[in-house]
Protein backbone atom coordinates (compact mmCIF):
# COMPACT_ATOMS: atom_id res chain seq x y z
CA UNK A 1 0.00 0.00 0.00
CA UNK A 2 3.06 2.30 0.36
CA UNK A 3 3.56 2.03 -3.40
CA UNK A 4 -0.11 2.87 -4.02
CA UNK A 5 0.16 6.00 -1.84
CA UNK A 6 3.38 7.01 -3.67
CA UNK A 7 1.79 6.49 -7.11
CA UNK A 8 -1.31 8.56 -6.24
CA UNK A 9 0.77 11.36 -4.61
CA UNK A 10 3.09 11.67 -7.59
CA UNK A 11 0.12 11.61 -9.96
CA UNK A 12 -1.60 14.48 -8.10
CA UNK A 13 1.67 16.41 -8.23
CA UNK A 14 1.68 16.18 -12.03
CA UNK A 15 4.52 13.68 -12.46
CA UNK A 16 4.41 11.67 -15.70
CA UNK A 17 3.36 8.01 -15.67
CA UNK A 18 6.77 6.94 -16.95
CA UNK A 19 8.55 8.72 -14.09
CA UNK A 20 6.07 7.35 -11.56
CA UNK A 21 6.76 3.83 -12.88
CA UNK A 22 10.48 4.31 -12.43
CA UNK A 23 10.22 5.78 -8.91
CA UNK A 24 7.70 3.25 -7.62
CA UNK A 25 9.23 0.17 -9.27
CA UNK A 26 5.85 -0.81 -10.78
CA UNK A 27 5.11 -1.45 -14.43
CA UNK A 28 3.43 1.31 -16.40
CA UNK A 29 0.29 -0.83 -16.78
CA UNK A 30 0.06 -1.23 -13.00
CA UNK A 31 0.50 2.51 -12.55
CA UNK A 32 -2.25 3.17 -15.07
CA UNK A 33 -4.54 0.70 -13.30
CA UNK A 34 -4.19 2.40 -9.89
CA UNK A 35 -4.61 5.85 -11.44
CA UNK A 36 -7.84 4.71 -13.16
CA UNK A 37 -9.17 3.36 -9.88
CA UNK A 38 -8.23 6.58 -8.07
CA UNK A 39 -10.07 8.68 -10.64
CA UNK A 40 -13.13 6.40 -10.40
CA UNK A 41 -13.21 6.85 -6.61
CA UNK A 42 -13.64 10.63 -6.91
CA UNK A 43 -11.51 11.28 -3.80
CA UNK A 44 -8.66 13.72 -3.12
CA UNK A 45 -5.21 12.44 -2.18
CA UNK A 46 -5.60 13.91 1.32
CA UNK A 47 -8.81 11.95 1.91
CA UNK A 48 -7.30 8.77 0.56
CA UNK A 49 -4.06 9.18 2.57
CA UNK A 50 -6.07 9.24 5.85
CA UNK A 51 -7.33 5.69 5.25
CA UNK A 52 -5.69 2.70 6.91
CA UNK A 53 -3.79 0.18 4.84
CA UNK A 54 -6.66 -2.32 5.26
CA UNK A 55 -9.28 0.14 3.99
CA UNK A 56 -7.02 1.19 1.16
CA UNK A 57 -6.50 -2.42 0.14
CA UNK A 58 -10.27 -2.98 0.01
CA UNK A 59 -10.57 -0.07 -2.44
CA UNK A 60 -7.79 -1.11 -4.78
CA UNK A 61 -7.72 -4.94 -4.66
CA UNK A 62 -10.74 -5.43 -6.96
CA UNK A 63 -12.15 -3.82 -10.05
CA UNK A 64 -13.00 -0.10 -9.83
CA UNK A 65 -16.33 0.70 -8.14
CA UNK A 66 -17.63 2.16 -11.40
CA UNK A 67 -16.46 -0.26 -14.07
CA UNK A 68 -16.71 0.33 -17.74
CA UNK A 69 -19.80 -0.43 -19.76
CA UNK A 70 -18.31 -3.68 -21.11
CA UNK A 71 -17.83 -5.16 -17.63
CA UNK A 72 -21.24 -3.87 -16.53
CA UNK A 73 -22.81 -5.75 -19.45
CA UNK A 74 -20.89 -8.90 -18.55
CA UNK A 75 -21.85 -8.82 -14.86
CA UNK A 76 -25.51 -8.35 -15.68
CA UNK A 77 -25.25 -11.62 -17.62
CA UNK A 78 -23.94 -13.65 -14.64
CA UNK A 79 -27.21 -14.24 -12.62
CA UNK A 80 -28.90 -15.83 -15.65
CA UNK A 81 -25.69 -17.68 -16.43
CA UNK A 82 -25.67 -19.15 -12.92
CA UNK A 83 -29.21 -20.48 -13.41
CA UNK A 84 -28.38 -21.92 -16.83
CA UNK A 85 -25.32 -23.78 -15.54
CA UNK A 86 -27.61 -25.84 -13.26
CA UNK A 87 -29.21 -27.47 -16.30
CA UNK A 88 -27.75 -30.64 -17.76
CA UNK A 89 -25.50 -30.24 -20.78
CA UNK A 90 -24.91 -26.51 -20.22
CA UNK A 91 -21.23 -25.46 -19.99
CA UNK A 92 -19.39 -22.16 -19.58
CA UNK A 93 -18.01 -22.43 -23.11
CA UNK A 94 -21.54 -22.80 -24.50
CA UNK A 95 -22.72 -19.74 -22.57
CA UNK A 96 -19.64 -17.77 -23.63
CA UNK A 97 -20.49 -18.49 -27.28
CA UNK A 98 -23.97 -17.03 -26.71
CA UNK A 99 -22.47 -14.02 -24.92
CA UNK A 100 -19.86 -13.28 -27.61
CA UNK A 101 -22.41 -13.62 -30.42
CA UNK A 102 -24.45 -10.84 -28.78
CA UNK A 103 -21.35 -8.84 -27.76
CA UNK A 104 -18.65 -9.22 -30.46
CA UNK A 105 -16.36 -6.79 -28.62
CA UNK A 106 -16.83 -8.62 -25.32
CA UNK A 107 -14.31 -10.51 -23.20
CA UNK A 108 -12.48 -13.58 -24.50
CA UNK A 109 -13.15 -16.99 -22.94
CA UNK A 110 -10.38 -16.91 -20.31
CA UNK A 111 -11.38 -13.44 -19.06
CA UNK A 112 -15.05 -14.45 -19.23
CA UNK A 113 -14.37 -17.34 -16.85
CA UNK A 114 -12.13 -15.24 -14.61
CA UNK A 115 -14.75 -12.51 -14.14
CA UNK A 116 -17.46 -15.08 -13.47
CA UNK A 117 -15.35 -16.84 -10.81
CA UNK A 118 -14.60 -13.50 -9.15
CA UNK A 119 -18.30 -12.53 -9.21
CA UNK A 120 -19.30 -15.86 -7.69
CA UNK A 121 -16.74 -15.63 -4.89
CA UNK A 122 -17.91 -12.12 -3.99
CA UNK A 123 -21.51 -13.38 -3.61
CA UNK A 124 -22.03 -15.02 -0.23
CA UNK A 125 -24.02 -18.20 0.19
CA UNK A 126 -23.17 -19.64 -3.25
CA UNK A 127 -21.50 -23.04 -3.42
CA UNK A 128 -18.40 -23.44 -5.54
CA UNK A 129 -19.78 -26.77 -6.78
CA UNK A 130 -22.12 -26.35 -9.73
CA UNK A 131 -25.17 -28.50 -8.94
CA UNK A 132 -27.27 -29.80 -11.81
CA UNK A 133 -31.04 -29.36 -11.62
CA UNK A 134 -32.87 -32.43 -10.34
CA UNK A 135 -29.63 -34.23 -9.56
CA UNK A 136 -29.22 -34.45 -5.78
CA UNK A 137 -31.04 -33.91 -2.49
CA UNK A 138 -28.89 -33.41 0.62
CA UNK A 139 -30.30 -34.44 4.01
CA UNK A 140 -29.05 -33.98 7.58
CA UNK A 141 -30.24 -33.59 11.17
CA UNK A 142 -29.66 -30.40 13.14
CA UNK A 143 -27.47 -30.92 16.18
CA UNK A 144 -29.51 -28.41 18.20
CA UNK A 145 -32.92 -29.94 18.98
CA UNK A 146 -36.29 -28.28 19.55
CA UNK A 147 -38.69 -29.06 22.41
CA UNK A 148 -42.35 -29.84 23.02
CA UNK A 149 -44.21 -30.07 26.34
CA UNK A 150 -45.59 -33.46 27.38
CA UNK A 151 -49.21 -32.76 28.40
CA UNK A 152 -49.36 -35.77 30.74
CA UNK A 153 -46.19 -35.12 32.75
CA UNK A 154 -45.43 -31.48 31.99
CA UNK A 155 -41.87 -32.43 31.05
CA UNK A 156 -39.99 -31.00 28.07
CA UNK A 157 -39.36 -33.56 25.36
CA UNK A 158 -36.62 -32.96 22.81
CA UNK A 159 -37.38 -33.62 19.15
CA UNK A 160 -35.07 -34.06 16.16
CA UNK A 161 -35.06 -31.53 13.32
CA UNK A 162 -34.60 -32.98 9.82
CA UNK A 163 -33.33 -30.79 6.95
CA UNK A 164 -33.39 -31.56 3.20
CA UNK A 165 -31.97 -29.30 0.46
CA UNK A 166 -32.11 -29.60 -3.32
CA UNK A 167 -28.65 -28.99 -4.76
CA UNK A 168 -29.41 -26.71 -7.72
CA UNK A 169 -32.07 -24.35 -6.35
CA UNK A 170 -31.29 -24.79 -2.62
CA UNK A 171 -35.04 -25.17 -1.99
CA UNK A 172 -35.25 -26.41 1.60
CA UNK A 173 -37.55 -28.64 3.65
CA UNK A 174 -37.63 -28.85 7.47
CA UNK A 175 -39.46 -31.41 9.59
CA UNK A 176 -39.49 -32.36 13.29
CA UNK A 177 -39.74 -35.97 14.51
CA UNK A 178 -39.39 -37.78 17.80
CA UNK A 179 -36.28 -39.75 16.80
CA UNK A 180 -33.74 -40.52 14.10
CA UNK A 181 -34.85 -44.15 13.88
CA UNK A 182 -35.40 -45.60 10.42
CA UNK A 183 -39.20 -45.19 10.53
CA UNK A 184 -38.96 -41.48 11.36
CA UNK A 185 -35.98 -40.90 9.05
CA UNK A 186 -37.65 -42.53 6.04
CA UNK A 187 -40.92 -40.72 6.74
CA UNK A 188 -39.06 -37.37 6.85
CA UNK A 189 -37.30 -38.13 3.54
CA UNK A 190 -40.65 -39.03 1.97
CA UNK A 191 -42.25 -35.85 3.30
CA UNK A 192 -39.42 -33.84 1.71
CA UNK A 193 -40.00 -35.46 -1.71
CA UNK A 194 -43.72 -34.66 -1.54
CA UNK A 195 -42.94 -31.09 -0.45
CA UNK A 196 -40.68 -30.68 -3.49
CA UNK A 197 -43.29 -32.34 -5.71
CA UNK A 198 -40.80 -34.68 -7.40
CA UNK A 199 -37.85 -37.01 -7.00
CA UNK A 200 -34.18 -36.12 -7.66
CA UNK A 201 -31.79 -38.71 -9.03
CA UNK A 202 -29.79 -39.17 -5.82
CA UNK A 203 -29.97 -38.56 -2.08
CA UNK A 204 -26.88 -37.63 -0.04
CA UNK A 205 -27.17 -38.75 3.59
CA UNK A 206 -25.06 -38.84 6.69
CA UNK A 207 -23.79 -42.20 7.96
CA UNK A 208 -26.55 -42.59 10.56
CA UNK A 209 -27.72 -46.16 11.28
CA UNK A 210 -31.18 -45.43 9.87
CA UNK A 211 -29.58 -45.20 6.42
CA UNK A 212 -26.24 -47.03 6.56
CA UNK A 213 -25.48 -50.28 8.37
CA UNK A 214 -21.77 -50.28 7.58
CA UNK A 215 -19.97 -47.18 6.34
CA UNK A 216 -17.34 -47.49 3.67
CA UNK A 217 -15.43 -45.00 1.56
CA UNK A 218 -16.47 -46.64 -1.70
CA UNK A 219 -19.49 -48.94 -1.18
CA UNK A 220 -21.33 -48.46 2.13
CA UNK A 221 -23.92 -51.06 3.14
CA UNK A 222 -27.41 -49.56 3.27
CA UNK A 223 -30.06 -50.30 5.84
CA UNK A 224 -32.52 -52.74 4.21
CA UNK A 225 -35.58 -50.55 4.86
CA UNK A 226 -33.82 -47.44 3.50
CA UNK A 227 -32.68 -49.40 0.44
CA UNK A 228 -36.29 -50.45 -0.23
CA UNK A 229 -37.31 -46.80 0.12
CA UNK A 230 -34.76 -45.66 -2.49
CA UNK A 231 -35.88 -48.43 -4.87
CA UNK A 232 -39.53 -47.42 -4.44
CA UNK A 233 -38.77 -43.81 -5.40
CA UNK A 234 -36.07 -44.57 -8.00
CA UNK A 235 -33.34 -42.82 -5.99
CA UNK A 236 -29.64 -43.56 -5.85
CA UNK A 237 -28.34 -43.42 -2.27
CA UNK A 238 -24.90 -41.79 -1.94
CA UNK A 239 -23.96 -41.63 1.76
CA UNK A 240 -21.28 -39.08 2.60
CA UNK A 241 -17.84 -40.45 3.37
CA UNK A 242 -17.11 -41.24 7.04
CA UNK A 243 -16.10 -38.05 8.87
CA UNK A 244 -16.50 -36.05 5.64
CA UNK A 245 -19.10 -33.34 6.40
CA UNK A 246 -17.96 -31.38 3.34
CA UNK A 247 -19.57 -34.07 1.18
CA UNK A 248 -22.93 -32.66 2.31
CA UNK A 249 -21.78 -29.10 2.95
CA UNK A 250 -24.98 -27.71 1.42
CA UNK A 251 -27.10 -29.36 4.14
CA UNK A 252 -24.60 -28.32 6.83
CA UNK A 253 -24.77 -24.72 5.65
CA UNK A 254 -28.57 -24.77 5.53
CA UNK A 255 -28.70 -26.00 9.13
CA UNK A 256 -26.78 -22.85 10.16
CA UNK A 257 -29.24 -20.66 8.25
CA UNK A 258 -32.17 -22.39 9.99
CA UNK A 259 -30.52 -21.76 13.37
CA UNK A 260 -30.32 -18.07 12.52
CA UNK A 261 -33.66 -17.54 10.73
CA UNK A 262 -36.23 -20.14 11.93
CA UNK A 263 -35.14 -21.20 15.44
CA UNK A 264 -35.48 -17.75 17.07
CA UNK A 265 -39.13 -17.51 15.91
CA UNK A 266 -40.05 -21.08 16.88
CA UNK A 267 -38.50 -20.81 20.35
CA UNK A 268 -40.76 -17.90 21.22
CA UNK A 269 -43.68 -20.37 21.42
CA UNK A 270 -44.47 -23.44 23.50
CA UNK A 271 -45.74 -26.53 21.70
CA UNK A 272 -47.65 -29.50 23.10
CA UNK A 273 -47.76 -31.61 19.94
CA UNK A 274 -45.49 -32.47 17.05
CA UNK A 275 -48.23 -31.49 14.57
CA UNK A 276 -48.37 -27.89 15.86
CA UNK A 277 -44.58 -27.60 15.79
CA UNK A 278 -44.35 -28.87 12.20
CA UNK A 279 -47.15 -26.52 11.13
CA UNK A 280 -45.22 -23.46 12.34
CA UNK A 281 -41.95 -24.82 10.93
CA UNK A 282 -43.55 -24.95 7.46
CA UNK A 283 -44.83 -21.38 7.80
CA UNK A 284 -41.34 -20.06 8.60
CA UNK A 285 -39.83 -22.33 5.97
CA UNK A 286 -42.01 -20.84 3.25
CA UNK A 287 -40.83 -17.39 4.26
CA UNK A 288 -37.21 -18.52 3.94
CA UNK A 289 -37.76 -20.18 0.55
CA UNK A 290 -39.57 -17.11 -0.82
CA UNK A 291 -36.99 -14.60 0.43
CA UNK A 292 -34.46 -13.25 -2.10
CA UNK A 293 -31.10 -14.96 -1.72
CA UNK A 294 -28.21 -12.74 -0.66
CA UNK A 295 -26.58 -11.16 -3.68
CA UNK A 296 -29.19 -12.62 -6.04
CA UNK A 297 -32.27 -11.12 -7.68
CA UNK A 298 -34.29 -14.31 -7.05
CA UNK A 299 -35.42 -16.57 -4.21
CA UNK A 300 -34.95 -20.31 -3.73
CA UNK A 301 -38.57 -20.89 -4.70
CA UNK A 302 -38.24 -18.79 -7.87
CA UNK A 303 -35.05 -20.61 -8.86
CA UNK A 304 -36.70 -23.97 -8.19
CA UNK A 305 -39.77 -23.18 -10.29
CA UNK A 306 -37.64 -21.90 -13.15
CA UNK A 307 -34.85 -24.47 -13.31
CA UNK A 308 -35.47 -27.53 -11.15
CA UNK A 309 -39.13 -28.50 -10.93
CA UNK A 310 -39.26 -29.93 -14.46
CA UNK A 311 -35.96 -31.78 -13.94
CA UNK A 312 -37.35 -33.83 -11.02
CA UNK A 313 -38.71 -37.32 -11.64
CA UNK A 314 -42.46 -37.78 -10.99
CA UNK A 315 -43.61 -39.16 -7.65
CA UNK A 316 -44.87 -42.78 -7.67
CA UNK A 317 -48.60 -43.42 -7.37
CA UNK A 318 -48.34 -44.83 -3.84
CA UNK A 319 -46.39 -43.81 -0.77
CA UNK A 320 -43.69 -46.09 0.62
CA UNK A 321 -44.42 -48.26 3.62
CA UNK A 322 -41.74 -50.08 5.55
CA UNK A 323 -42.09 -53.82 4.99
CA UNK A 324 -41.09 -56.23 7.74
CA UNK A 325 -40.00 -59.81 7.17
CA UNK A 326 -40.73 -63.04 9.05
CA UNK A 327 -39.96 -66.68 8.29
CA UNK A 328 -42.65 -69.26 9.10
CA UNK A 329 -43.50 -72.91 8.37
CA UNK A 330 -46.81 -73.73 6.68
CA UNK A 331 -48.92 -75.75 9.13
CA UNK A 332 -50.88 -78.93 8.28
CA UNK A 333 -54.05 -76.87 7.90
CA UNK A 334 -52.17 -74.94 5.17
CA UNK A 335 -52.04 -71.69 7.20
CA UNK A 336 -49.09 -69.67 8.50
CA UNK A 337 -49.06 -67.60 11.66
CA UNK A 338 -47.94 -63.96 11.69
CA UNK A 339 -46.54 -63.99 15.21
CA UNK A 340 -46.78 -60.21 15.63
CA UNK A 341 -50.60 -60.32 15.52
CA UNK A 342 -51.09 -64.06 16.26
CA UNK A 343 -53.29 -64.17 13.17
CA UNK A 344 -53.38 -67.03 10.65
CA UNK A 345 -53.32 -66.69 6.84
CA UNK A 346 -53.97 -69.39 4.22
CA UNK A 347 -51.36 -70.67 1.78
CA UNK A 348 -51.95 -73.07 -1.17
CA UNK A 349 -52.11 -76.60 0.29
CA UNK A 350 -49.18 -77.88 -1.81
CA UNK A 351 -46.80 -75.81 0.38
CA UNK A 352 -47.72 -77.61 3.63
CA UNK A 353 -44.53 -78.16 5.67
CA UNK A 354 -42.48 -75.65 3.62
CA UNK A 355 -40.63 -72.67 5.07
CA UNK A 356 -41.96 -69.42 3.58
CA UNK A 357 -41.16 -65.71 3.98
CA UNK A 358 -43.80 -63.23 5.12
CA UNK A 359 -43.41 -59.59 4.04
CA UNK A 360 -45.89 -57.24 5.68
CA UNK A 361 -46.71 -53.62 6.41
CA UNK A 362 -49.65 -51.97 8.16
CA UNK A 363 -52.13 -52.86 5.41
CA UNK A 364 -50.94 -55.90 3.46
CA UNK A 365 -49.15 -59.22 3.79
CA UNK A 366 -47.39 -61.16 1.02
CA UNK A 367 -46.08 -64.73 1.27
CA UNK A 368 -43.12 -65.93 -0.81
CA UNK A 369 -41.58 -69.33 -1.40
CA UNK A 370 -38.18 -69.35 -3.11
CA UNK A 371 -38.63 -65.82 -4.58
CA UNK A 372 -42.11 -66.63 -5.90
CA UNK A 373 -45.18 -64.95 -4.42
CA UNK A 374 -47.67 -67.69 -3.51
CA UNK A 375 -50.28 -65.70 -1.55
CA UNK A 376 -51.29 -62.17 -0.57
CA UNK A 377 -53.81 -60.99 2.03
CA UNK A 378 -55.10 -57.82 3.63
CA UNK A 379 -53.55 -57.67 7.06
CA UNK A 380 -55.90 -58.47 9.93
CA UNK A 381 -54.69 -57.41 13.40
CA UNK A 382 -57.26 -59.50 15.33
CA UNK A 383 -55.52 -62.30 17.29
CA UNK A 384 -56.39 -65.99 16.94
CA UNK A 385 -58.46 -65.48 13.79
CA UNK A 386 -58.12 -67.10 10.37
CA UNK A 387 -58.00 -65.39 6.98
CA UNK A 388 -58.68 -68.06 4.38
CA UNK A 389 -58.92 -68.09 0.59
CA UNK A 390 -60.99 -71.10 -0.53
CA UNK A 391 -58.78 -71.67 -3.59
CA UNK A 392 -55.87 -72.43 -1.23
CA UNK A 393 -57.67 -75.44 0.26
CA UNK A 394 -57.64 -78.98 -1.09
CA UNK A 395 -60.86 -79.88 -2.96
CA UNK A 396 -61.98 -82.16 -0.10
CA UNK A 397 -61.76 -79.27 2.37
CA UNK A 398 -63.09 -76.36 0.36
CA UNK A 399 -66.71 -76.96 1.32
CA UNK A 400 -65.89 -76.10 4.96
CA UNK A 401 -65.28 -72.49 4.03
CA UNK A 402 -68.95 -72.24 2.96
CA UNK A 403 -70.20 -73.11 6.45
CA UNK A 404 -71.94 -69.99 7.75
CA UNK A 405 -75.21 -69.56 9.68
CA UNK A 406 -76.77 -67.84 6.71
CA UNK A 407 -75.87 -70.66 4.30
CA UNK A 408 -77.38 -73.33 6.59
CA UNK A 409 -80.60 -71.37 7.14
CA UNK A 410 -80.93 -70.82 3.39
CA UNK A 411 -80.48 -74.55 2.66
CA UNK A 412 -82.96 -75.49 5.40
CA UNK A 413 -85.56 -73.13 3.92
CA UNK A 414 -85.45 -75.13 0.69
CA UNK A 415 -86.38 -78.29 2.64
CA UNK A 416 -89.31 -76.77 4.53
CA UNK A 417 -90.38 -74.13 7.03
CA UNK A 418 -90.17 -76.51 10.01
CA UNK A 419 -86.63 -77.47 9.04
CA UNK A 420 -85.66 -73.79 8.76
CA UNK A 421 -87.01 -73.07 12.27
CA UNK A 422 -85.28 -76.15 13.66
CA UNK A 423 -81.89 -75.28 12.13
CA UNK A 424 -82.12 -71.74 13.52
CA UNK A 425 -82.63 -73.16 17.02
CA UNK A 426 -79.69 -75.58 16.59
CA UNK A 427 -77.46 -72.60 15.71
CA UNK A 428 -78.72 -70.69 18.78
CA UNK A 429 -77.65 -73.45 21.19
CA UNK A 430 -74.76 -72.47 23.50
CA UNK A 431 -72.01 -74.55 21.86
CA UNK A 432 -68.91 -74.09 19.74
CA UNK A 433 -69.72 -72.68 16.31
CA UNK A 434 -67.99 -75.52 14.44
CA UNK A 435 -69.98 -78.14 16.41
CA UNK A 436 -73.23 -76.36 15.54
CA UNK A 437 -72.22 -76.29 11.87
CA UNK A 438 -71.48 -80.03 11.91
CA UNK A 439 -74.90 -80.76 13.46
CA UNK A 440 -76.66 -78.68 10.81
CA UNK A 441 -74.66 -80.36 8.03
CA UNK A 442 -75.64 -83.80 9.34
CA UNK A 443 -79.34 -82.91 9.64
CA UNK A 444 -79.58 -81.44 6.16
CA UNK A 445 -77.67 -84.41 4.65
CA UNK A 446 -80.58 -86.69 5.70
CA UNK A 447 -82.72 -85.14 2.95
CA UNK A 448 -80.76 -87.13 0.36
CA UNK A 449 -81.77 -90.40 2.09
CA UNK A 450 -85.41 -89.80 3.01
CA UNK A 451 -86.49 -86.74 1.04
CA UNK A 452 -87.49 -83.21 2.05
CA UNK A 453 -90.96 -84.12 3.36
CA UNK A 454 -89.86 -86.74 5.88
CA UNK A 455 -86.95 -84.55 7.09
CA UNK A 456 -89.29 -81.59 7.52
CA UNK A 457 -91.73 -83.75 9.57
CA UNK A 458 -88.87 -85.13 11.68
CA UNK A 459 -87.63 -81.59 12.45
CA UNK A 460 -91.18 -80.55 13.43
CA UNK A 461 -91.45 -83.54 15.84
CA UNK A 462 -87.99 -82.87 17.38
CA UNK A 463 -88.90 -79.18 17.82
CA UNK A 464 -92.16 -80.19 19.52
CA UNK A 465 -90.20 -82.06 22.18
CA UNK A 466 -87.48 -79.36 22.42
CA UNK A 467 -84.58 -81.61 21.43
CA UNK A 468 -82.09 -79.98 19.03
CA UNK A 469 -79.41 -82.33 17.70
CA UNK A 470 -78.53 -84.46 14.73
CA UNK A 471 -79.00 -87.69 16.69
CA UNK A 472 -82.58 -86.75 17.67
CA UNK A 473 -83.65 -86.17 14.06
CA UNK A 474 -81.84 -89.31 12.89
CA UNK A 475 -83.56 -91.47 15.58
CA UNK A 476 -86.99 -90.11 14.65
CA UNK A 477 -86.44 -91.01 11.00
CA UNK A 478 -85.00 -94.49 11.78
CA UNK A 479 -87.99 -95.35 14.01
CA UNK A 480 -90.37 -93.78 11.47
CA UNK A 481 -91.81 -91.55 14.17
CA UNK A 482 -92.07 -88.74 11.64
CA UNK A 483 -95.25 -90.43 10.31
CA UNK A 484 -97.12 -89.95 13.63
CA UNK A 485 -98.63 -86.87 15.21
CA UNK A 486 -96.52 -85.89 18.24
CA UNK A 487 -99.54 -84.36 20.02
CA UNK A 488 -101.21 -87.83 20.18
CA UNK A 489 -98.05 -89.57 21.25
CA UNK A 490 -98.14 -91.47 24.55
CA UNK A 491 -94.39 -91.10 24.99
CA UNK A 492 -94.84 -88.28 27.48
CA UNK A 493 -96.37 -89.65 30.70
CA UNK A 494 -96.64 -88.14 34.16
CA UNK A 495 -94.81 -89.82 37.03
CA UNK A 496 -97.26 -91.46 39.51
CA UNK A 497 -97.20 -90.52 43.17
CA UNK A 498 -95.41 -93.03 45.42
CA UNK A 499 -94.13 -93.02 48.99
CA UNK A 500 -90.61 -93.97 47.81
CA UNK A 501 -90.33 -90.98 45.49
CA UNK A 502 -88.84 -87.86 47.10
CA UNK A 503 -90.46 -84.59 46.10
CA UNK A 504 -88.95 -81.14 45.69
CA UNK A 505 -89.46 -80.36 49.37
CA UNK A 506 -86.84 -82.96 50.24
CA UNK A 507 -84.06 -80.78 48.74
CA UNK A 508 -84.97 -77.58 50.61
Amino acid sequence: MKKVRLIIRLYTEGVSKKTISEKSGCSRNTVKKYIRQFIALGMTFEELNKLSNTSLEELFKSEPPSPGKKLETLKSYFPEMEKALKKKGVTRELLWNEYISENPDGYRLSQFKEHYNRWRKQSSGVMHIEHKAGDKMYVDYAGDRLEIVDMDTGELRQVEVFVAVLGASQLTYVNASFSQRKEDFIQSCENALHYFGGVPHAIITDNLKSAVIKSDRYEPTLNEAFRDFTLHYGLSALPAGPYKPRHKALAEGMVKIIYRVIYPVIRQNKYTSLEDLNRDLLIELDKLNNKLMQGRPYSRRMLFEETEREALQPLPAHCFEIRHKKVATVMKNNHVCLSVDKHYYSVPYEYIGKKVKLFYNQADLEIYYQYEKIASHKRDHRPFRYTTVSEHLASSHQYITDWTPESFIERAGKVGMDTRVYIQKVLEKPQHAEQAYRSCQGILSLAKRVGNERLNNACARADYFGEYSYKTVKTIIERKLDFTDPSKDDDIKTIPLHNNIRGKRYYK
